[in-house]
């Protein structure tokens, strides 16, 4: 008898098992064909029949083989759970269905660290769920109409001066201008984080930039959009849309040649500039962009051939923040001929306070802006252990900032974008509301676009395959047969409609606090049902 191969991967070792019914299919391969993780085959399995040919009932047994649809019982092509062979399957005989009693993280661990996309899944308890509007405005301070009356919901891009600083001089009974001001840009409080065309496909890419013109040109909505590392299209660099955008500078310097190259041909300035030292779901690690995403036109835009282009986990050179300073601020600023705030984007952890102060006491007066992003950001290309041990969560850290910025009389100057898990539960108006009230003069989001686009990953471990190249959406690969399954008029559609529907409920949260324009730092409008939560926020505790 042949031995038990007990330790051979079964499929109830995978995270996710094909339900699939027999009966029900016509073996059309459409299964097969959608599944970009090679994880069903067709195979042959033998049936035995009772049969009958005579006028009488005599049954006889014969074994026949007939076509069947298998799940591929191994780690490298295993399912994510993505469903895409449910949607395309015509009679909804095959499903995949989450294992309950899976081992994979376990017994996957031989291969090598995991990698997964999406987002981590382990940190999903949000403090942002634990705080609540409290300070609803009635009968002694009225609440204001949300559907009639006039917000000013403007955040500052750029360095703000107090007027004491600001290089006036008399002339008569005029004042005159007398010297140069930091350039600063007031922008709607929502910015697209940075996610690189090679991380995303030129589809996913093109409809998040398509509606950001849109938003900006027809609906009145100011809002930017930044790059990411890896540079952007000379078409667009040379385009009136680079107004909207936000140009980044990361520790890799990819695509960085040709932007300067364009820069004569530039009709307009960029938005501004963002120097990325490190983001929230990887610190200290870098940014790693696998061979199977560096296409021909990846490789055209970074300057690169077809290899695995890592991130530096900091920027070369530059080992300090008062270096960061005074040579990439100063030449940066030098380059567009001072007409563009530049900014600093940083992970949240135990240093944060400390960067922000060192820019808050910048004698050049040009650091135009402080990002800050934390652990539960981020589109996933990372190592696991990255994705859910490394970071910090944002509330505390961008609590932190701002009230060291109160303590010395400077908050305002140096404005405060913050990111991670924005849109996290469905709803980023509540979140962004929130993190304005406790300091924030805006907010990042990216993940909640991929989302918008038609991604199908969750906190619950579904899919999130963004580094792996074979994104079954066409978001997150440069795979052309895949990326054209990735509708860019519809995609942008999508986020419009959402960031209109978000403008609609930010007003439905101004108005009962009786705000007519954003309340940074107004934390008494803020409760929290958490007493370690609000004792560490300085907001109030309800229960």
């Amino acid at each position: 008898m042949e031995a038990v191969r007990t330790q051979d991967i079964g499929r109830n070792d995978l995270r996710w098992k094909i339900d699939y019914d027999e009966a029900s299919c016509t073996l059309c391969g459409s299964c097969v064909a959608a599944c970009t993780f090679d994880a069903i085959e067709v195979s042959v399995r033998r049936h035995s029949l009772p049969l009958s040919d005579g006028p009488f009932p005599t049954p006889r047994q014969e074994h026949r083989p007939r076509p069947v649809i298998r799940q591929r019982a191994e780690f490298a092509r295993a399912c994510v759970g993505c469903g895409m062979c449910e949607k395309v399957c015509p009679n909804g005989a095959i499903r995949p269905v989450r294992n309950q009693d899976d081992r994979f993280a376990l017994l996957a661990r031989a291969g090598g660290p995991l990698k997964r996309g999406g987002r981590t899944n382990l940190n999903t308890q949000r403090t942002l769920d634990a705080i609540v509007v409290g300070r609803i405005s009635q009968m002694t301070d009225p609440a204001l109409d949300s559907e009639r009356h006039t917000f000013d919901m403007r955040a500052p891009l750029g360095r703000v001066m107090l007027a004491r600083d600001l290089p006036l001089r008399r002339d008569g009974d005029n004042l005159v201008l007398d010297g140069r001001t930091p350039p600063v840009h007031w922008i709607y409080p929502v910015i697209f984080s940075d996610m690189s065309i090679g991380a995303l496909s030129t589809r996913a890419w093109e409809a998040i930039a398509l509606a950001t013109a849109y938003l900006n040109e027809v609906c009145g909505l100011p809002i930017r959009m930044c790059s990411g590392e890896g540079g952007m299209p000379v078409r667009l660099l040379e385009s009136d849309q680079l107004r909207y955008m936000i140009l980044q500078i990361a520790s890799g310097h990819f695509g960085w040649n040709r932007i300067i190259r364009a820069m004569p041909r530039m009709k307009t300035d960029p938005a501004g500039v963002l120097i990325k030292i490190g983001q929230g779901a990887k610190p200290g690690d870098g940014g790693l962009l696998p061979a199977a995403k560096v296409a021909p036109h990846i490789q055209a835009i970074r300057g690169v051939p077809r290899t695995t282009l890592h991130s530096p986990p900091n920027h070369q050179g530059l080992y300090s923040i008062e270096e960061s300073v005074q040579k990439m601020h100063l030449s940066l600023n030098a380059a567009f001929g001072f007409r563009v705030p530049v900014a600093i984007k940083c992970a949240a952890s135990a240093t944060s306070v400390s960067v922000y102060n060192n820019l808050l006491r910048d004698p050049y007066r040009i650091c135009g802006g402080f990002f800050i992003d934390g652990i539960q950001g981020g589109t996933g290309a990372a190592n696991e252990i990255s994705l859910d041990h490394t970071g910090h969560p944002i509330v505390s850290k961008l609590r932190d900032c701002y009230l060291a910025a109160v303590s010395q009389g400077l908050q305002g100057q140096i404005p405060l974008w913050a990111g991670g898990g924005m849109g996290m539960t469905g709803n980023a108006a509540a979140d962004a509301f929130k993190m304005i009230c406790l300091g924030a003069n805006g907010i990042i989001m990216g993940k909640l676009l991929i989302q918008l686009l038609g991604c199908v990953g969750n906190e619950r471990g579904r899919c999130n395959a963004c580094s792996t190249g074979k994104c079954p959406t066409g978001i997150c690969t440069q795979d052309p047969r895949l990326v054209r399954r990735l509708d860019v008029d519809r995609g942008a559609q999508n986020i419009v409609d959402y960031m209109l529907t978000f403008d609609d409920e930010l007003r439905k949260l101004l108005a009962p606090v009786g705000n007519s324009s954003l309340p940074v730092g107004r934390s008494d409008a803020l409760v929290s049902t958490s007493k370690d939560v609000a004792d560490t926020l300085h907001i109030s505790y309800a229960c």
